[in-house]
């Protein structure tokens, strides 16, 4: 199992990642809908295991 400090290192890659995608999408939206929706899915399939992470770390500090 990884650390608590590698998971939050992947929590703080995840995020950057997140608003990369976002970034990237909004640019695309007008000049390139399908692929700004692909962008799109791919931030909510990074958030939602942003989410799973970042309750495996709350679980991990509340037990230390």
């Amino acid at each position: 199992m990884p650390s608590l400090a590698q998971m939050n290192g992947s929590l703080h890659i995840h995020n950057f990642y997140i608003g990369k995608l976002k970034a990237k999408q909004e640019q695309l939206f007008e000049s390139d809908p399908e692929l700004a929706q692909i962008l799109d899915n791919v931030a909510e399939v990074l958030r939602e295991h942003a989410v799973t992470l970042a309750g495996e770390i709350a679980e991990l500090e509340y037990e230390e």
